[in-house]
């Protein structure tokens, strides 16, 4: 330690600071460089974010140990290249990014003194419908919900007041849909969170602007407004195609059979009421009987009619004075009512109902051989009937509707010649980013190369050759040092006069002291005295050997 406590006292305060400073912005680099280069690629991992969906997402990073980093304020996250789908799927199953709605917490803020019965009423809204968009996404097929609300006031002087309405905008996982029956369920869900609102005064429509439920007040076009026409022809024929492909690939092979369907819908609404009598089935509802019997006698003779003639005791002793008849009448009516069975039918043809129905089937031929000597051969005539049979049944086929089925036999154009746009091919296997990547990394190492030729390599110079004449000067005082001792014996062993004192010895080298002063290497500042640096040279000249085995000997020593 000591040869480098000499060296660095020899330079000085200001050039070991500047060293050490120069060392510090060394060390630094080459660790931004080393890092710079073995850090992985950062790729953004969601942008946009609320500041509650960020903090629950880091969370979810740090418990992870998944590297990241935060920009634009905590809007934008981003991971690793590689992690990135990995991560959105994880942090999906965690249900984040949550979407950042508020619900009734708003109401938990200290803040509320003091506010206005506006700033209450809108954050009962704000409340009502992050309440409502967090509902309708936890339903499995949505990922996401805005929900807007039109709450009126009763205004003053007024008879008439209006009705609450709500629009919702749907984000649906995987770009799916959702059926009618899903929709109404959402609808009268808003619509039993809201005081006197309606379910056909709820509007809703999905993130591709696909209107879903219509809103605007008509009963009949609330959930039934759901599939347009073209919607519900488009379904039916992409059924019946993909029916007839599926079957007919199972023998021709998959991707040798491609069908196109036609369907002719008839969209009328047709009501019909009949009403039908059964003579057959008749039941005796009520019966009626009269029966009436009446009978009258008559008589002729002169004796006059009094009333005690009239009597029967006295009618006897009169038959014989003149002529009498007798008349009778029996009627017997009876009156049966029957009841007819009868039958009303109300029948109603909804829209839908097909008319005509037309399908082309194009079915590859069989190709014979290998590689570039295939050799195309068409199907027989009987195996394309046997596929228009299976067709046939397989779309409901009528021929008495007027339905069309037509398998046609044809080779099929080769993919490399179909107008599909290939992607570039990379060289080496590399991509755009790779080589972005690989040249960063070339122009730092060139940085780092000149930083290491251009500035540490003078300076590890400049220290070395420091060093060297600091070893040179030390050298230098030992030597002196060794001759001085040397000349001290020799003045010890010298003769001596009758005083006691030793006797001056010339050797011609008048001018000059005898011996130097000791050295102080503290004080040594990369200088010797020159009579030091001659009595040394001098030394080494006529004992060589010695001054070989000193220098060893030093060598050993360090």
């Amino acid at each position: 330690m000591n040869p480098l406590f000499n060296l660095i006292q020899s330079l000085g305060p200001a050039r070991v600071i500047a060293m050490a400073g120069v060392a510090a912005g060394l060390i630094g680099f080459f660790i931004f460089l080393t890092a710079r280069v073995t850090a992985p690629q950062m790729s953004l991992l969601y942008s946009g974010l609320e500041t509650t969906d960020s903090s629950q997402i880091v969370a979810q990073l740090d418990s992870q140990q998944i590297p990241y980093e935060i920009k634009g304020n905590g809007t934008q996250i981003l991971v690793p290249d590689n992690m990135v789908a990995r991560t959105r799927l994880q942090m999906a199953g965690e249900g984040l990014p949550s979407g950042g709605s508020v619900g009734y917490e708003i109401f938990d803020r200290g803040d509320s003194l003091g506010t206005t019965s506006f700033v209450q009423n809108i954050n009962k809204v704000r409340a009502l419908e992050g309440e409502l968009a967090r509902t309708i996404k936890s339903l499995d097929r949505v990922a996401g919900a805005r929900v807007h609300l039109v709450l009126p006031e009763r205004e003053l002087f007024t008879r008439e007041r209006r009705r609450p309405t709500a629009s919702i905008v749907l984000k649906l996982k995987g770009g799916g849909s959702l059926q009618s029956g899903q929709i109404a369920s959402i609808q009268h869900l808003v619509a039993a969170a809201i005081p006197d609102l309606d379910t056909s005064r709820v509007s809703i429509i999905d993130d591709r602007g696909n209107l879903l439920a219509r809103g605007d007040g008509d009963e009949e076009g609330g959930a039934s407004a759901v599939s347009s026409i073209d919607e519900f022809r488009s379904k039916y024929e992409s059924k019946i195609k993909s029916a007839v492909e599926k079957l007919l690939a199972r023998s021709v092979g998959n991707g040798k059979v491609r069908a196109e369907v036609t369907a002719e819908l008839d969209y009328d609404r047709i009501t019909t009421n009949s009403e039908t009598y059964d003579p057959d089935g008749q039941v005796v509802r009520s019966t009626q009987t009269i029966s009436e019997n009446a009978s009258s006698t008559d008589s002729e003779g002169n004796q006059p009619v009094t009333v005690a003639g009239s009597l029967p005791e006295n009618r006897s002793g009169q038959g014989d004075q003149g002529n009498t008849s007798a008349t009778r009448n029996d009627r017997s009516e009876e009156t049966v009512n029957f009841e007819i069975s009868k039958s009303n039918t109300v029948k109603v043809t909804e829209s839908g109902v097909l008319k005509r129905l037309s399908v082309a089937v194009l079915v590859d031929g069989i190709y014979e051989g290998e590689g570039d000597a295939k050799a195309y051969k068409p199907r027989p005539p009987e195996e394309l009937e046997q596929l228009a049979t299976l067709a046939r049944s397989a779309v409901g086929y009528n021929e008495g509707r007027g339905d069309i089925l037509e398998v046609v036999n044809l080779q099929f154009a080769p993919l490399n010649i179909l107008d599909i746009p290939e992607e570039e091919a990379a060289f080496l296997g590399l991509g755009k980013d790779d080589y972005f990547r690989i040249s960063e990394i070339i122009i730092f190492a060139i940085v780092g190369l000149l930083v290491v030729l251009l500035v540490l390599r003078p300076l590890v110079s400049r220290a070395l050759a420091i060093a060297q004449a600091q070893a040179e000067a030390v050298a230098a005082a030992r030597t002196a040092q060794i001759e001085a001792e040397r000349a001290q014996q020799a003045v010890l062993s010298a003769p001596k006069g009758p005083d006691g004192q030793p006797l001056a010895v010339t050797d011609g080298s008048e001018g000059e002291d005898d011996v130097d002063s000791m050295i102080n290497m503290a004080q040594v500042e990369g200088r010797v005295r020159a009579s030091s640096v001659k009595k040394i040279g001098d030394i080494v000249d006529k004992h060589p050997e010695e001054a070989l085995a000193i220098m060893r000997n030093w060598m050993y020593q360090e």
